[in-house]
């Protein structure tokens, strides 16, 4: 095996970080992960640096075990890296490389009157996540730390910098921090220079914004402190490529070659977001995001911030049970039998009602979640009902942003395809999302690899891409021409259950609420 022809991809998601090396056919060939959890400190959601080293490392120490018990070598060299983690989020830092603040995911909802405030000034939907946002709220609140501020950027363009000391990331992680102009691949100028006006800062915001670069670019390359900082064993040489970082949406898009006018995917997994790439411009929605793929295309996302949390903790419940009567069960395989029981259920749910608000979710304007299950009387309470409307719940929020952009927005979507944990139990997350939307959803073989498999061929094709080649060609022909998909269509008795079922969860919401002001 001459690993100088593989692609190395890294992302740090919401609830693990993954490693997946790909050989030079774009086959996933070993993988490494680590399993860490966001905190909650002082209100806020973040993880600490700490955290995001011992991880990163545990990860990439796994990838070369797997290395080494599979090809009997010890990995030294890859012949690309791109890294890529959740978007958003807020991580500024001094002249001198200090952070300022604590990281600020994804996740927090504490930015509304920032969102609210650049939304109406730039004629731009800004959601509460964006890095834009986190900022704005800072000078807003004046907090100490804003005068200070150099370099502002995102989870993977830090480790990007940490990588290769460059302060540069992919559009498509770009378009998460500030709106892009996507015939300049470029932040908007024009909203760019209103927000000088706007922050009444001594910098501007270029000179503390990463510089944008699209797929295919060079991200720079790996240094020494770089490798060591991967690889503290020391076995890992410098001077490996590294493509431009990437957002997990924008991998996600990689990964089921959904780079394309008119082609679209969803990423469920702790959170879940779709994301439909446009051919005609799109009105201003709250409840829709304009991002762009790694080529810089526009991109009408739908993201939630909340998808199997809650179906993981009922699992887990679940788990303890049947330990509790002496019949454990591999959890694996509790998740695949309890998914394929929700198949078993009343389309509709049977009366039954769940929110799945572990955090706030902006689609649905909550600051804050709380975890809701309810039911009738006279509801059916099966397992079948229970888990059935977990899997719905998981969706519901994502189906009425995506309602927005099919039945308001006319948005059209030839192809769609599902990625990420939800979807690992063959036909249940594919037929509920299909479902959901009344349309059919594919699902490849490397789907439950997902974004690290994306961010691995978003390395390979910088450094492999033909001249002119554009990344959707290069995905097209040279990636995924023979790639093996299952694609399923819901029946209408499980488009007409979902329907009624998102009926009631809308009619309920007062419920969930209530919950959150009483509980």
């Amino acid at each position: 095996m001459d690993f100088k022809t593989t692609a190395l991809g890294i992302e740090l998601g919401s609830t693990r970080i993954k490693a997946v090396l790909i050989d030079e056919n774009h086959i996933p060939i070993a993988s490494g992960s680590h399993e860490w959890e966001n905190q909650l400190v002082n209100g806020i959601w973040t993880y600490s640096m700490d955290a995001v080293t011992e991880g990163i490392q545990h990860c990439y120490r796994e990838l070369k075990k797997d290395v080494q018990e599979k090809f009997g070598v010890k990995l030294i060299q890859v012949g690309a890296i791109g890294v890529s983690a959740m978007m958003h989020g807020y991580l500024p830092f001094d002249k001198d490389g200090n952070q300022l603040a604590s990281f600020r995911t994804w996740r927090n909802t504490i930015t509304g009157e920032a969102a609210e405030k650049l939304s109406a000034a730039l004629g731009f939907n800004i959601p509460q996540r964006w890095s834009i946002a986190h900022l704005y709220q800072a000078i807003l609140n004046k907090e100490d730390h804003i005068d200070q501020i150099a370099f502002l950027t995102t989870l993977a363009g830090y480790i990007h910098f940490l990588l290769t000391g460059q302060k540069v990331m992919g559009i498509g992680e770009a378009s998460g921090m500030f709106p892009i102009d996507s015939s300049k691949l470029d932040y908007d100028q024009a909203m760019v220079e209103k927000f000088d006006a706007m922050s009444g800062m001594a910098w501007k915001l270029r000179e503390i914004l990463p510089k944008v670069l699209c797929a295919g670019e060079s991200g720079g390359v790996l240094t020494e402190s770089g490798a060591r900082f991967l690889d503290p064993a020391g076995d890992l040489i410098p001077g490996i490529p590294v493509a431009p970082c990437e957002g997990d949406a924008g991998t996600g898009m990689a990964a089921t070659n959904s780079v394309r006018e008119r082609t679209g995917n969803v990423s469920a997994g702790t959170s879940d977001f779709a994301m439909l790439v446009t051919d005609h411009p799109l009105g201003v929605h709250r409840e829709i995001d304009m991002v762009t793929t790694p080529a810089g295309a526009p991109v009408a996302m739908v993201h939630c911030n909340n998808c199997t949390s809650d179906i993981n903790a009922w699992v887990n419940l679940l788990s303890e049970f049947a330990a509790f009567i002496g019949a454990p069960q591999d959890k694996g395989q509790l998740f695949t039998m309890l998914f394929r029981k929700a198949l078993e259920g009343d389309p509709d749910c049977g009366g039954l009602v769940s929110y799945n608000y572990f955090s706030g979710e902006g689609v649905t304007d909550l600051d804050e979640g709380r975890p809701l299950f309810a039911r009738t009387p006279n509801a059916s309470f099966t397992l079948a009902n229970f888990m059935r409307t977990h899997i719905l719940s998981a969706l519901a929020t994502l189906k009425i942003g995506l309602d927005i952009l099919t039945r308001e927005e006319n948005v059209q979507v030839d192809k769609l395809y599902g990625h990420g944990g939800f979807f690992k139990t063959p036909g249940v997350g594919q037929r509920m999302l299909s479902a959901a939307i009344g349309a059919p959803v594919s699902c490849m073989e490397t789907a439950g690899e997902g974004g690290p498999y994306g961010m691995a061929l978003l390395a390979a094709y910088m450094v492999r891409k033909e001249d002119g080649e554009t990344l959707a060609d290069y995905l097209d022909n040279k990636v995924f021409a023979g790639a093996a998909a299952t694609t399923l269509m819901a029946e209408q008795t499980d488009i007409d259950g979902f329907n009624a079922f998102l009926e009631r969860y809308k009619k309920a919401f007062p419920m969930e609420k209530a919950a959150v002001e009483g509980l």
